[in-house]
């Protein structure tokens, strides 16, 4: 299963995330979003695929880097209600559409997490 956010102000459906801070490795990125915006601790951070994608109208292009990881423990809480209203767990498969861009170009890339199907 994967977490995703169900209702955001980009009316899509999205991962946490969001941009490295200087010096941060991917990792240390990745479990920093999560616990701000989920309050969940991650463990075992590995390397996914990453995306190229260009938001022409908003003039922005952006390399997403995606990253695989668990949370031992805990429930998913909306630490930014702001950004979104909730947090939902999805089979990989079964994703609600619309999706955030970059998300949509990672499934339709083919890859599928490991034990997310």
């Amino acid at each position: 299963m994967a977490l995703f956010c169900s209702a955001s102000v980009l009316d899509r459906t999205a991962l946490p995330g969001g941009h490295l801070e200087f010096g941060e490795s991917v990792a240390e990125c990745a479990a920093r979003e999560v616990l701000e915006e989920t309050g969940l601790e991650l463990q075992a951070v590995h390397p996914a695929p990453y995306t190229n994608d260009v938001f022409a109208s908003e003039g922005k292009h952006y390399v997403t880097l995606f990253v695989v990881a668990q949370s031992v423990s805990g429930h998913p809480v909306a630490c930014e209600p702001h950004k979104c209203a909730g947090w939902k767990w999805f089979r990989w498969s079964d994703l609600p559409a619309p999706l955030f861009p970059p998300l949509a170009t990672l499934r339709g890339s083919g890859f599928v997490p490991a034990g997310a199907a």
